[in-house]
């Protein structure tokens, strides 16, 4: 591989969903949609896409269809020689019931047990994995998945760390995961497993209500925007974060967003926000969503693809690329992210017609 590459690393599953809007009495039984997702593997599979070098590392059972999932990954050119294979575990489920006006999505796991969550860290190689890396990120996913997989990511953060190399933690906090330590609500062990990352990541991403319930940090009651002041208190509490950043959505219904985000720069104490238009933030319509399952790691690719590039410091850009990368990935079914960096730009630019391209 080439230099400036970003690492990943996390679980990939099978996600089965039912058809259209049908619920799962209704899809059941019958034929449910088969893709591939996870969101670390959404993430480097959106950066190869777009040009980039991005290499995934997991572990995955040794079958046949987990080969399908690896060429998959190679498909969209993500580097996937750090994937273990191993006979022990096995890959993860998730099914899908996709939601509509006011009845929300619904999310049922089936991944305990798999692979990526029994494999010692002991068994990756480090050196390898990390000799070409120049950025590294994980969600807050992976430490949820099992005491093992919490001491996977503590291990893979501190090897990165160690290198001098940029870390990117998204938090993408999961109830139905966090329940590895009882009697510990899953709140209070992700909150205390997460505060011990967090003095080695040098970029944030997640929202406020994150910030308020696993690192207790919290708005003044009359900051003028409380985003923006969390974003400074967690520059303060963490004095390595270079920055903050915040996809900001607001549901109308379930498939209907309002989409915006924010960026907050940490050595300007500079907030970026976007889409802005006339110097307000005018956030992006989406009325009729396909799917928004890997909206969230599309806004985060787009703050790593700008900001992982060479000499790249261009907060204003990653956040106008990464609204505009998430905007757009609600209207593609499944999670990762089948839209092109020209798309990407295009929007960017102001360009959200619908007239077809011919």
């Amino acid at each position: 591989m080439s230099h400036s590459t970003v690492v990943t690393l996390g679980e990939i599953m099978m996600r089965l969903a039912t058809p259209g809007h049908a619920r799962f009495q209704q899809a059941m039984p019958g034929t449910l949609q088969s893709t591939f997702a996870g969101a670390e593997a959404t993430v480097a599979a959106a950066l190869a896409h777009w040009g980039g070098n991005a290499s995934f590392v997991s572990a995955l059972p040794d079958h046949a269809i987990a080969d399908a999932c690896v060429v998959n990954l190679r498909q969209f050119g993500v580097e996937t020689r750090h994937v273990l294979r191993t006979p022990h575990g096995r890959l993860g489920l998730f099914f899908l019931e996709t939601g509509a006006n006011q009845r929300p999505h619904q999310v049922i796991y089936d991944r305990e047990g798999a692979s990526v969550a029994i494999t010692p860290p002991e068994a990756y190689d480090w050196n390898a994995i990390f000799a070409d890396a120049t950025w590294f990120h994980i969600t807050g996913i992976t430490p949820a998945l099992s005491e093992n997989a919490a001491n996977l990511a503590r291990t893979a953060l501190r090897e990165a760390s160690s290198r001098g190399i940029s870390i990117s933690l998204d938090v993408n906090f999961r109830s139905k995961l966090w329940n590895w330590s009882p009697p510990l609500a899953p709140v209070q062990l992700a909150a205390r497993t997460l505060q011990k990352l967090m003095p080695m990541v040098t970029v944030f991403m997640g929202g406020r209500e994150d910030a308020a319930a696993l690192l207790n940090i919290h708005a003044d009651a009359g900051a003028e925007n409380p985003d923006v002041d969390v974003a400074r208190k967690l520059a303060a509490r963490y004095p390595q974060l270079t920055h903050i950043a915040m996809s900001l959505r607001e549901g109308v219904s379930a498939n209907h967003s309002l989409w915006s985000g924010m960026l907050h720069e940490v050595a300007t104490d500079t907030t970026h926000f976007a889409p802005v238009h006339d110097g307000s933030v005018v956030p992006h319509e989406i009325p009729n969503i396909v799917d928004r399952l890997g909206a969230g790691d599309a806004f985060a690719a787009g703050i790593i693809h700008v900001l992982s590039g060479a000499g790249s410091s261009d907060a204003a850009r990653a956040l106008r690329f990464a609204v505009a990368a998430g905007c757009l990935a609600h209207s593609v079914e499944g999670d990762f992210v089948h839209v092109s960096r020209a798309e990407v730009e295009a929007l960017m630019q102001g360009d959200a017609s619908s007239r077809v391209k011919r």
